[in-house]
């Protein structure tokens, strides 16, 4: 949800600055009747960018290559996005009041359909490119919180530029950019290795346990958000605060009248500072709750003995209908096997507590995934029981009557794929 609020709240201020300036200019110029074509343009390309949005909602890549693929290139998006602002954020307000300078000067409608295409392209370049980095943040996280948290994101946004243009709000941008921009290059950071973990585990790139293990707990939000952002929070109000501190003394050394100034400019930074370290408070005290409630839910979830009659285990079917995860005991010989069993779309997903990259190491189930409790990789769970990456070890099964019917030689040959 953290990745999705930044990620929703920097693309949609750099949109929301853009139709404000637009904006702002047709008023300043006197042609404030061409603002309803800015707002037709900003409008329709919304629109198109929540239908982006939608079709790649639809549109499940369960294959982890493609995944992998899919989350460096939106790895890619962060940087470059950071990138531009950066580097264009100085002559953006000029270069945008050039072109619209360009447009509004046609004869007749042509003036409205330039503002509008103008405005539509340049909506449209950071909603679908949010739109595709959402998606692949999604892989990694649980759907709703990801809508969740873009909606907060760009409500937070709009209201940043309707205040900021309306006079009402101070920001400081260039601050708000040096922050973001920050955070989310920590952000890409972890898409790219999410991206190179799920390479791993589609076996496109070399993988062990040992890797999986390293990587997997920062590709899953625990390790790598509680401590990096911890620590790139603090360094910025540590920031903040000598700025402060060198303000201040240059406050005692300037004129009276210099001083009044000085002292306003303070205060307003003294604000910024107790909001940025407010906002951290804020950010770190969910990220350490998030971090507990992870660290709770990654027990070993219990499992039911069972006995096999001849060569077969037979579940109940009612005992497994709910979608849960399931998980059996059974003694083979002198071996003892775990197996699990979860109700797919299509049928039952039966296979071993285990997989052929971590091992015997277990999963446990959230929401619409099952989690591969050593490296934390989301199984999607009509893919359990399919080759490939951390999904468990399939075992065969078929129904008979009420039951569902395991061969137990089935098992003990596929623990044979479980690495030592």
């Amino acid at each position: 949800m953290l990745s999705a609020i930044l990620l929703a709240l920097r693309e949609g201020v750099e949109a929301s600055l853009v139709v404000g300036i637009i904006l702002v200019y047709l008023s300043r110029t006197g042609r404030g009747h061409l603002a309803r074509f800015a707002w037709y343009g900003a409008a329709a390309a919304a629109a198109l960018s929540l239908g982006v949005a939608v079709a790649l909602e639809r549109f499940r890549i369960s294959e982890d290559g493609f995944e992998g693929l899919m989350l460096l290139v939106a790895s890619v998006f962060v940087i470059t996005m950071i990138v531009w602002m950066n580097r264009v954020a100085r002559h953006l307000k000029k270069e945008i009041e050039a072109k619209v300078e360009a447009y509004a000067e046609r004869a007749g409608k042509a003036a409205g359909w330039g503002i509008f295409l103008f405005v539509f392209l340049m909506v449209l370049r950071e909603g679908a490119e949010l739109a595709l980095i959402l998606r692949a943040v999604e892989l990694s996280s649980e759907g709703l919180q990801t809508w969740i948290g873009t909606i907060v994101g760009i409500g937070a946004a709009v209201a940043v530029g309707l205040f900021f243009f309306k006079g009402t709000l101070r920001v400081p941008l260039h601050r708000f950019f040096a922050v973001t921009s920050a955070i989310l290059m920590l952000v890409a950071f972890q898409l790219a290795l999410t991206g190179l973990h799920e390479l791993s585990e589609a076996r496109w790139l070399p993988s062990s346990k040992t890797e999986m293990a390293l990587i997997g707990p920062i590709v899953r939000n625990e390790l790598f958000f509680f401590v990096f952002i911890f620590g790139a929070a603090a360094l910025l109000v540590l920031r903040e605060w000598q700025s402060a501190s060198h303000a201040k003394a240059a406050q005692d050394a300037a004129g009276e009248a210099e001083k009044r100034l000085l002292e306003s400019q303070n205060r307003r930074q003294r604000r910024w500072m107790i909001a940025a370290a407010g906002g951290c408070l804020v950010v770190i005290l969910v990220l350490t709750a998030d971090f507990i409630y992870a660290r709770a839910n990654s027990a070993p979830p219990s499992a039911r003995t069972v006995t096999a009659v001849g060569n077969e285990v037979r579940i109940p079917l009612s005992e497994v209908q709910d979608g849960s995860l399931h998980l059996y005991n059974i003694t083979a010989g002198h071996q003892s096997l775990r197996f699990l069993i979860i109700k797919k779309p299509n049928g039952y997903g039966t296979a071993l507590d285990a997989c052929r990259i971590c091992g015997a190491e277990g999963y446990r189930q959230d929401g619409q995934n099952v989690i591969c409790r050593h490296c934390g990789s989301a199984i999607y769970v009509p893919s359990v029981g399919d080759q490939g990456g951390c999904n468990p070890i399939g075992v065969p099964s078929h129904t008979d009557g009420g039951d569902l019917v395991l061969d137990v030689s089935a098992l003990v040959a596929a623990t044979k794929e479980i690495p030592q």
